[in-house]
């Protein structure tokens, strides 16, 4: 039984890994293609949108198969999709094309990230502790081992059809030699109903997934100008709080189960928000190099474990099937995503950065109230009884 278990999690994070591969092979070549298609900013931009709207998009349709199907074979048809839209991605002779293929990687990119969730959450379940973060560390890892594959690459002169195409032989590999090893996922349909009326509990996840979400993403974005422009960081140093926020985050994964299990998931949740908005404080009011270096790995702490955490409360919903629940709380939560970085924007334009971030850091506090709401309201105990 403990071989079993242990086989289906290994099986499960190479799906992980491959799934973040992915994603930060095609962010690596992003300036290669652009200047193959000669696209302005504007234009570039504009274009760019197409993935998130086929994620958006994705994300219902990713929750019925998932429920029709299992999460079992959704994820291997999720994952070599989206290797396969990856190298449609690299040779793409036109625009039209080039935009098709984007929204087939938003598309598979979701459906990949439902059905590798779904599956985490029965592996945790056979576990009877909390491991997803440590799934979601692995996606964090494959992210710098794409960036640097795709950096290499570019080094090498490796044309990014060639590159796209070894992406696409190891994921069809591990696809190959994981499938006979994950969950079977043998959920009953009994709990489907219809997303006319949500569980309130699943609808207040969702909003803790938009926080955590919305924070991710304008750390993301614009974490490399507030240094520039707020710090006036030398060239050199400018993506110095990217890079220690990132650190912090992948770090934070792999460890952030293991204080789930022992002081719970809620409380950590909550401890996740004070961590975002002490971070963001701490680099607003004291606009220093070393201040602000030490407030973005807080944040990173922070964002680290909001979504695992929040995925390992929705898989205890007794209302939809796994696959339906995720899909709501995920669909919920990337319109954080998506809003999150123009709205610093706006602000920023209409205030100041530091301003920006500052909101951003009322956010990240929401996050902890949310929870604290919700325990109120429904109390939650720690995690998962761990297995003796």
């Amino acid at each position: 039984m403990m071989q079993t278990k242990l086989k289906q999690r290994i099986a499960l994070g190479v799906l992980f890994f491959q799934s973040g591969l992915c994603f930060s092979s095609w962010a690596s070549r992003i300036p290669d293609i652009k200047n193959s298609f000669l696209f302005s900013d504007s234009e570039f931009g504009t274009l760019l949108l197409i993935r998130p709207l086929g994620s958006l998009l994705g994300l219902p349709l990713a929750g019925w198969v998932v429920d029709r199907y299992g999460s079992k074979y959704s994820a291997a048809i999720g994952i070599l999709g989206f290797s396969v839209s990856l190298v449609l991605l690299g040779i793409a002779p036109a625009v039209a094309w080039l935009a098709v293929s984007l929204l087939l990687f938003g598309l598979s990119s979701n459906l990949t990230s439902i059905s590798i969730n779904a599956q985490a959450l029965a592996v945790q379940k056979s576990y009877g502790r909390t491991i997803m973060s440590s799934f979601h560390g692995l996606w964090s890892l494959a992210g710098f081992c794409g960036a640097s594959v795709g950096a290499a690459a570019i080094s090498l002169g490796l044309e990014r059809v060639t590159h796209f195409l070894l992406i696409m032989g190891t994921v069809f590999l591990f696809v190959f030699l994981s499938l006979p090893h994950l969950n079977p996922d043998q959920e009953t349909k009994s709990k489907r109903l219809s997303f006319a009326k949500p569980d309130p509990q699943l609808l207040r996840l969702g909003l803790i997934a938009f926080c955590g979400m919305l924070c991710e993403g304008c750390m993301l974005d614009w974490s490399g100008v507030y240094f520039k422009q707020v710090l006036h960081a030398e060239q050199g140093w400018v993506t110095a709080g990217f890079m220690a926020y990132m650190g912090s985050m992948a770090a934070g994964r792999f460890v952030s189960d293991r204080f789930a299990n022992r002081y719970g998931s809620t409380r950590m949740i909550q401890v996740n928000g004070l961590l975002i908005c002490s971070g963001l404080l701490l680099a607003v009011i004291v606009p220093s190099f070393p201040m602000a270096i030490l407030g973005f790995i807080l944040v990173g702490a922070g964002t680290s474990s909001v979504i695992p955490l929040t995925y390992t409360q929705v898989g205890k919903n007794q209302t939809l099937s796994t696959g339906l629940a995720l899909a709501l709380v995920s669909t919920i939560g990337y319109f954080g995503f998506l809003l999150g970085p123009p709205l610093i924007g706006f602000i920023a334009d209409w205030l100041s950065l530091r301003v920006s971030f500052t909101v951003v850091a009322l956010v990240g506090i929401s996050i902890t109230l949310l929870v604290l709401l919700r325990a109120q309201q429904n109390p939650v105990k720690p995690a998962l009884p761990t297995q003796r």
